[in-house]
Order: C-alpha cells, then sequence, then structure tokens
C-alpha cells in the first residue's frame, strides 16, 4: 500500500490546485466587474433638490415674485419643476369664488426648461438654491412632489397670504426636512407684517396698492415670523439661504442664476409717514373752509365724488369683511372713513347743486359721518392691536369734519 501512495494521490492534488486556480481566477474577474459597475453607478440613488425664485413680473398677479422646486432624477439628469402657482381662469365659476375668497389653484409638474421659458421671455430674473438635503429626506421630497402633481392630489384652496405658491413649497420642505425647518423660522421676525409686504411690492401699480392698503384689516398688521413671511417667496429664499440642515451643515448648497433679470427691481422698503398724509388732509380742510362763504356749489360739486368713492369703497369693505372669506380684510377700521352712508349724502349733494336747501337728516348724517371718522382717530390711538391705516385718518379725518362743519354751521343753504 506504502508504494500505491504516491501513485494514486499525485494526479488528484494537482486537479485540487488546478480547480482552486479556475475559482480564484473567476472570483477575481467578478470582483473587477463589481468594481466596474459600482465606479460606473452614481454613488447615491437620491435626487438632487433645489429651490428655484422668480423676480416679480409686471403682471399684478406676478408683482409679489413665485417659486417652485426643482428635483433632477439622478438616473436620467432630468429636472422636474414642481410648481404650484397654476390656475384656470375659464374655469366655471372663477370669478366669483376669487371675489369670495375660494380660490383653488394646482400644482404642475413640468421640465425645467419649458418653466423657464417664459421667464426667459419677460425678462424676469430666476435663481436657483441647490439644497444639501440628506438622501432619505431627498427622496421623500420627490416622492411627496411625484404623488402630490397626480391630477387627483394637485389641487389645494388658495390664500394669498396663509396658502399659496411660496407657503406651498416651504411647507412641502418642511415635511420632508421633519418640522426642522419651520422651528428655524417660526421664532424670529423682522417685524415685517402681511400689510407691509402686500404694499410694498404692490406699489408699482397704484390701484393695487391703494387696494391692498384700504382693504387689509387689523390682522395684516400683526407682526410676522420669519416662517408667516415666506409667503413672498423672495423672504423664503433669504431664509433658506440662513438655514440647515439635520447635520448642522447650511442648507443651501450652492445658488446659481438660471435667468437674468432685466425688468424693473424687486420694491426696496420704505419707511411709511403719516404727516404728508395730514398735511394734505388739512390744506384740502382748510380750502373747503375758505371757499364755503364764496363758492358753496363748487364745494358741493367736489363733495359728491368724495362722498361716491367713499361709499363704494365702503360698501366693499362691509361686503368682504360680511361674505367672504377674506380674512385679512375682516373688521376693518377704515369702514369708519370710508363710510357707506356717504352714499346716502349724494342726494343732498345734487340738491345743493339746484340751489336748493337738504332735508334736516342730510345735517344729521353729515355729523354722523364726521363723528364716525373721529373714532378713526381714537381707535388708531387707544387700540391694543392698531391697525396701521394712520395716513388714511391723517388725510379724510380733517376733510370730512370741515365739510360737516360748513354745511351743518350753514343749515345746508347755499344762501
Amino acid at each position: 500500500m506504502s508504494a500505491c501512495f504516491p501513485i494514486t494521490s499525485m494526479p488528484i492534488n494537482r486537479m485540487s490546485a488546478r480547480l482552486m486556480f479556475a475559482r480564484l481566477i473567476v472570483l477575481g474577474l467578478l470582483s473587477l466587474l463589481a468594481a466596474s459597475a459600482w465606479a460606473a453607478s452614481p454613488p447615491t440613488t437620491a435626487p438632487r433638490i433645489g429651490v428655484m425664485t422668480m423676480q416679480p413680473g409686471e403682471i399684478f398677479f406676478e408683482r409679489f415674485g413665485h417659486d417652485a422646486i426643482v428635483v433632477v432624477d439622478p438616473r436620467t439628469g432630468e429636472a422636474t419643476s414642481y410648481n404650484f402657482g397654476f390656475f384656470d381662469m375659464d374655469e366655471p365659476g372663477f370669478a366669483g369664488r376669487f371675489a369670495l375668497g375660494d380660490m383653488q389653484y394646482y400644482l404642475v409638474a413640468l421640465p425645467l426648461q419649458q418653466d423657464l421659458s417664459y421667464y426667459r421671455e419677460v425678462g424676469r430674473g430666476v435663481k436657483l438654491q441647490w439644497l444639501d438635503l440628506p438622501p432619505e429626506q431627498a427622496r421623500s421630497l420627490a416622492d411627496a412632489l411625484a404623488e402630490r402633481a397626480k391630477p387627483e392630489n394637485a389641487r389645494y384652496r388658495y390664500d394669498y397670504f396663509t396658502s399659496n405658491c411660496s407657503t406651498q413649497v416651504r411647507d412641502a420642505l418642511d415635511r420632508a426636512m421633519g418640522g426642522a425647518l419651520k422651528s428655524q423660522m417660526v421664532g424670529r421676525s423682522r417685524g415685517n407684517t402681511f400689510r407691509s409686504e402686500a404694499v410694498r411690492l404692490a406699489s408699482p401699480a397704484l390701484w393695487m396698492w391703494l387696494g391692498f392698503d384700504i382693504g387689509l384689516g387689523p390682522y395684516a398688521d400683526v407682526p410676522m415670523s420669519r416662517w408667516e413671511e415666506a409667503y413672498v417667496p423672495m423672504r423664503l429664499a433669504d431664509s433658506l439661504d440662513e438655514a440647515s440642515n439635520s447635520a448642522g451643515r447650511p442648507l443651501v448648497q450652492s445658488e446659481q442664476v438660471l435667468v437674468p433679470h432685466r425688468i424693473a427691481p424687486e420694491p426696496p422698503e420704505r419707511p411709511r409717514r403719516w404727516w404728508p398724509w395730514l398735511l394734505a388732509g388739512l390744506f384740502v380742510a382748510t380750502a373747503i373752509l375758505l371757499a364755503a362763504p364764496r363758492k358753496p356749489r363748487l364745494v358741493a360739486a367736489l363733495a359728491l365724488p368724495l362722498w361716491l368713492v367713499c361709499g363704494v369703497v365702503g360698501a366693499l369693505l362691509v361686503f368682504l369683511w360680511g361674505f367672504t372669506e377674506h380674512h385679512a380684510a375682516w373688521a376693518n377700521r377704515n369702514l369708519l372713513l370710508f363710510n357707506p352712508l356717504c352714499l346716502l349724502l349724494i342726494p343732498g349733494a345734487v340738491t345743493l347743486l339746484r340751489k336748493r336747501t337738504p332735508a334736516a337728516w342730510f345735517r344729521w348724517l353729515l355729523s354722523i359721518v364726521a363723528a364716525a371718522a373721529a373714532s378713526a382717530w381714537m381707535v388708531l390711538w387707544l387700540s391694543t392691536n392698531p391697525q396701521v391705516n394712520h395716513a388714511w385718518v391723517a388725510l379724510l379725518l380733517p376733510v370730512h369734519a370741515a365739510l360737516a362743519y360748513v354745511f351743518v354751521r350753514r343749515r345746508g343753504s347755499l344762501h
């Protein structure tokens, strides 16, 4: 047996060695293939997330700017813009729901370059902030936006201050970050209010500026946190620049200008002074008092359009408060200045223009309108939650008082 062992064992050992060598070669090749595949694929499957901010435009509904969330697919490199600012003015009942404060907007997902084409055409600047989000948060946000963009989920009830295109972007980011964005913004304030931001951005359009300043009630004058201030897209972009991600790093990783701004820039902040309005009110009141003895019909002719404007504006304020969901317009103290009762003074003004004496109720009504304007001044200075309508009080109180003095003292007569 001992002689036979070398003869039978040698071939077996050689075969085992060859088999193991072949296996090593195969394993080596597989390892090389795996390494090549890993090198060719991205290190993560998380999408890239950015916030795109558009500067204000020249059309009235573009005055406040706009924004959207950009998601870049890591597999295809395609960039999708998730835009919450779409509405359909041709939709049945849109105008009525707009007036009542029951507007419906919706989210649309569209290719980034397609979304940018309009802003290039009209010259509105676009800045993109790339965010440093952990992969799981980026994936969560991308999945949530894709689901939200489906037609059955895309619509939302629009509110100008609390649920607009910018607050939808803010809220989507905060949900993906597990509330970390809100916690960094809610406890801070720059002292801005819904009114101050609205009148600032609307100021290039006089009618729009007047509408916001007259139409907003005391709700719009409470100082906002940075979280509430983010209803303005540019303010949200500022806050993102100062925010941190869950790892404590800056949330904004880099910024990129996609479209240069070629039209008028965003209006700057300016202090609101009421004394020029007081000077104007006192000037008009003085002119009324001096002109009344010699040209009372001229005073009546000038009073008629004033009472018409005050009455119509006052009726609109009553409608906004009593019949709509425009919460920011409720309890508006400008009703004491733009008094709907002024509409009832118009027949008296016409009577005066005909050189006749109005009925006794005309004088009583004039006194009530003047007293209401005086109470607006008292409410302004005594209220713990004042409405910022100093300018309108300063302008209209002297005028209402002067008209009441002229026609009540003269008993409504032109003689």
